[in-house]
């Protein structure tokens, strides 16, 4: 589902997001332990029933894996790394679609960066988010 975020709005949704990403990186390192326990099984021999059943159970972390990252997705937010742990939120900056960024760690959205700029474009936002109002002017250049 697409969605517009404003700062507020992600910051409301960010405990829910947090809770969906902490399940994504928990089920990827279950699936790269599976992955190791795989190849062990190769490595040493076992039999063909030993081996299809490890590959049935990575099939399986694999598939829950990736309905996590869909299911976080379905949100509106854009996975950018799992490994770094960056998430970003579409927006409207005046009539500027951007990103707001997010990394594991921060306790709120307090950045945002153009849409070919990655993580190291990032700007921090102006204490109120982006305001369209006359009293708000932090946010022009």
């Amino acid at each position: 589902m697409f969605r517009i975020y404003t700062p507020q709005d992600a910051n409301k949704a960010l405990p829910e997001v947090k809770r969906r990403f902490n399940t994504i990186l928990s089920q990827k390192n279950n699936v790269v332990a599976l992955q190791e326990e795989l190849q062990k099984t190769v490595e040493s021999d076992c039999s063909l029933e030993s081996f299809i059943k490890k590959k049935q159970q990575l099939n399986g972390a694999v598939s829950t894996l990736y309905k996590s990252i869909e299911l976080l997705e379905d949100m509106g937010i854009m996975i950018k790394s799992v490994d770094d742990g960056l998430l970003d939120f579409p927006c409207m900056r005046f009539d500027e679609e951007v990103w707001l960024c997010w990394k594991l760690g921060e306790t709120e959205i307090k950045f945002w960066h153009d849409k070919e700029e990655g993580f190291m474009g990032r700007k921090p936002l102006a204490p109120k988010g982006f305001l369209t109002g006359e009293d708000d002017l932090a946010d022009l250049r």
